[in-house]
């Protein structure tokens, strides 16, 4: 069945100002910004499968907000009224919720919760809890970023992007890093099993038993994992590490190895021996960057299904699990699929310079 051709939406200035300003303005509802946007980039001649993707919506959801805007302009994005009793707060106790959550904090705390702005607004905590719901405020949440301060952060976010995107011919392209430091780990007492209506119970306190480090190499393309367990993380068990990368990857293909700017990737020996097999071709991710590294996501794998919640008694056992963990992964390997092209990561660290630049004034 043919799609129908996509509405064409121009925009008068006017308009064009109200709804980058819903788009941008903190204090608007996220589905209200959301379709914004939508109409925004329907604007600028994209398609509805194109703007699906870049926003992470359904394609229905774009044509429905498309086909509202070009019938009712602006007022179609706003949601209309649903039948019900009479509403008992006013939009100025909505601003004031809003706005006292984002500007200001209560004398004895850090952040809101739900019962201190009740009380400070006048309001139940279920009204204060649908006010947040709807502005998409947390108070009680704090994420943890860092920018990167690497001189050549733009350069590497070409180069390691341009891999995943469009990796080079006749090469494979790994992902690399150590997880060092993995402790074998055992509690103090026996481990409760799951029962109907109570989950598995651990003690807070727990035994150590050594550690382990753990190198492995993501292949991009098949999400195949070549790995190796140390006892230690030196220069010298790295050199073993790509020796053992040299014999597992076909000798007719180069190999372009993404991995961050520790000191043991780049000590004479290393060198030496890069410099002995020129077909390792080395890419450095920026400064505090792990994020771009892909291995870095199947680390987090590793973590949540074996060992965040496992028990060991000894590093021989806890390799034994690490080991037996990853041949099962490469019976039935899943690639990481890298979607954002490097302009649009720049653009949204852009963004939040911008952000960290006006909180500072």
């Amino acid at each position: 069945m043919p799609i129908a051709a996509a509405r064409e939406i121009v925009l008068t200035d006017q308009e064009r100002a109200v709804l980058e300003g819903f788009a941008r303005r903190r204090k608007s509802a996220r589905g209200l910004a959301q379709r914004s946007q939508i109409v925004l980039e329907a604007a600028a001649g994209r398609t509805n499968t194109e703007i699906a993707q870049r926003l992470r919506v359904s394609r229905p959801t774009v044509t429905r907000w498309r086909n509202r805007f070009v019938e009712r302009r602006v007022d179609g994005l706003l949601d209309e009224p649903r039948p019900g009793r009479p509403r008992t707060i006013t939009d100025e106790d909505v601003e004031a919720v809003v706005v006292k959550t984002l500007e200001s904090t209560p004398k004895d705390a850090t952040h809101w919760s739900t019962r201190s702005m009740a009380k400070e607004a006048g309001l139940t905590q279920n009204a204060v809890l649908r006010i947040w719901h709807a502005y998409g405020l947390q108070p009680h949440r704090q994420e943890k970023w860092k920018l990167s301060k690497d001189p050549l952060f733009v350069d590497k976010v070409h180069d390691v992007v341009g891999l995943y995107l469009n990796p080079p011919e006749r090469a494979v392209v790994l992902c690399v890093d150590e997880k060092s430091q993995i402790q074998a780990l055992d509690r103090t007492a026996p481990i409760l099993p799951m029962r109907p209506g109570t989950p598995e119970r651990v003690t807070h306190d727990y035994k150590r038993f050594g550690t382990s480090s753990l190198y492995a190499a993501l292949d991009v393309r098949s999400g195949q994992v070549i790995s190796a367990l140390h006892q230690r993380h030196r220069a010298v068990e790295f050199k073993k590490f790509l020796q053992r990368i040299d014999k597992a990857v076909p000798a007719d293909l180069d190999v372009h190895l993404v991995l961050d700017n520790s000191s043991t990737h780049k000590t004479p020996a290393i060198q030496r021996w890069l410099k002995a097999h020129p077909r390792f071709v080395l890419h450095f991710t920026p400064t505090s960057s792990s994020w771009i590294n892909l291995v870095e996501r199947w680390f987090a794998e590793l973590t949540r299904k074996l060992l965040q919640r496992s028990a060991h008694r000894s590093v021989r056992k806890l390799n034994m699990d690490i080991t037996n963990w990853v041949a099962t992964w490469n019976e039935d390997p899943k690639p990481f699929t890298w979607t954002k092209s490097s302009d649009e990561i720049l653009e949204s660290i852009a963004i939040r310079c911008n952000e960290t630049n006006r909180s500072e004034h």
